[in-house]
């Protein structure tokens, strides 16, 4: 089948996983294509043999790669304020990416969900319930599969879940026809600058929209509540509550989750499951569980088929991942808490005395409200990473800490995860829970969230 990029240049800016789902998908619709990343074939293991309809040019980006350039597709991990990216603006160059150019040819409906937190559990849930209620389903996106190099085969029949970052969005002029937004909440502000730009970024997700699409937001969240009540998107809007019941959408009534609205059979609330029935701990997993109830109502599922699954489901690696039990000690990898928000989250899952692990890399976020509840639900902190580097999170937990208690003794601190979780099996007891959620990314001293979170399971089934 002909497609509009046969015979054009397109330049792809980072090879990492989406610039080599680009590099690998490009070529089987005609383009012609380049790829440039700062790093050197050396530093990024890779063989240009491996893609011998690709030209590479690595160590930088040189203004001559836009020389007779048609279209500049960005990875996720690059910013769109590179000097490059400036000079293909003012050249009139379009910008693209690889969920836009799945989105402008994906055949069968797509459902998009984004979010500061939650939006990989309830992309997995969401795809689950789907897939239990007969449809041949696609998830992936922002997490796992591209999804690209699977177009030729997708049917209209079929469903597609896509999780979609606020980097892939900020650039997108097309919108999933059911979409939603489960939080905002500070993230990502080194990449952004400023809460509204961030903001900005994610309502883009819904920008789109015509009037017979869907989106839903989350009524306990004060950003996604003022993106839905701002009346400037056409199509119907459905909410999911924790604590107060609406009208269309999911919601939690005392013990029970309910669905309502057109998504139903007559209007009326219908039942899904019990609270208890969710296996995941926390009050941000049972709204996640009704972000996915709210999707896959407004898709047409029945409330049975969403309560079959949820009572199955046990979550998604590397978030309260439950490692195993040693001498008493719960040890939980929590790597994704990339952010202070997510790290409080994890914290008032529990209950029990807490050995907290938090370092990495920080996005110029504010701790200290993390830092007072850690303090408070915490037998210790260990605070991990280089301090010495650069948004060392490490260093910020420190800070944070004297700033509250006037103490330099309150954290101990160590150079790596493997020095920390070594000083948390010494210092942990039967019945507490030794928790990595790290508060930072990964970028540090691992290539992202899921490694560092491998490496904490290897550590501790070592110990």
């Amino acid at each position: 089948m002909y497609d509009p990029l046969n015979g054009k240049c397109v330049v792809v800016l980072g090879f990492a996983r989406q610039g080599q789902a680009l590099a690998r998908w490009l070529p089987t619709v005609g383009a012609r294509v380049v790829v440039s990343d700062s790093k050197t074939a050396e530093q990024l293991n890779l063989n240009p043999s491996d893609y011998p309809s690709v030209e590479f040019v690595l160590g930088g980006h040189p203004e001559t790669l836009l020389e007779g350039a048609d279209l500049l597709c960005l990875s996720g991990g690059v910013p769109n304020d590179l000097p490059i990216v400036q000079v293909a603006k003012r050249y009139g160059v379009p910008l693209t990416n690889d969920a836009q150019l799945f989105l402008e040819r994906c055949p069968a409906p797509v459902i998009g969900i984004t979010g500061s937190a939650g939006k990989t559990t309830t992309t997995t849930l969401t795809g689950e319930i789907l897939k239990r209620a007969g449809h041949k389903t696609w998830v992936g996106g922002n997490i796992g599969d591209v999804l690209l190099h699977v177009l030729p085969i997708i049917q209209p029949s079929d469903r597609v879940v896509m999780e979609l970052s606020s980097f892939q969005l900020e650039l997108m002029s097309v919108s999933p026809p059911i979409a939603a937004i489960t939080n905002i909440t500070p993230n990502h502000l080194d990449r952004h600058g400023t809460m509204d730009e961030y903001i900005a970024a994610k309502a883009n997700l819904l920008r789109w929209q015509g009037g017979n699409d869907i989106a839903v937001l989350g009524w306990d969240d004060a950003n996604t509540r003022l993106i839905g009540e701002s009346g400037v998107f056409d199509g119907r809007v459905a909410w999911f509550s924790g604590r107060d019941m609406v009208t269309d959408g999911a919601f939690l009534a005392g013990e029970r989750l309910l669905l309502v609205g057109d998504s139903s059979y007559d209007g009326s609330p219908h039942v899904i499951c019990e609270r208890k029935d969710i296996l995941l701990r926390g009050e941000h997993n049972v709204l996640n569980v009704l972000a996915a109830c709210a999707l896959t109502g407004a898709a047409g599922v029945k409330p049975e088929v969403m309560a079959d699954v949820i009572r199955e489901f046990r979550g998604v690696a590397h978030r309260l991942e439950i490692v195993c039990v040693k001498d008493g000690v719960t040890y939980i990898n929590d790597s994704i808490a990339t952010a202070p928000e997510r790290v409080v989250a994890a914290l008032k899952s529990f209950e029990e005395p807490l050995v907290l692990l938090l370092g990495g890399k920080d996005k110029d976020l504010p701790w200290e409200q993390l830092v007072a509840l850690a303090l408070n639900k915490s037998r210790r902190i260990i605070a991990f990473g280089d301090t010495t580097k650069e948004k060392s999170a490490a260093e910020k937990v420190v800070k944070a800490v004297k700033g509250l208690t006037g103490r330099d003794d309150v954290v101990i601190v160590c150079p790596t995860l493997d020095a920390a979780v070594a000083e948390a099996a010494q210092i942990a007891q039967a019945g507490d829970v030794v928790l990595l959620s790290p508060g930072g990314t990964s970028y540090d001293a691992y290539v992202d969230f899921a490694q560092r979170g491998e490496h904490f399971r290897t550590l501790v089934n070592a110990l």
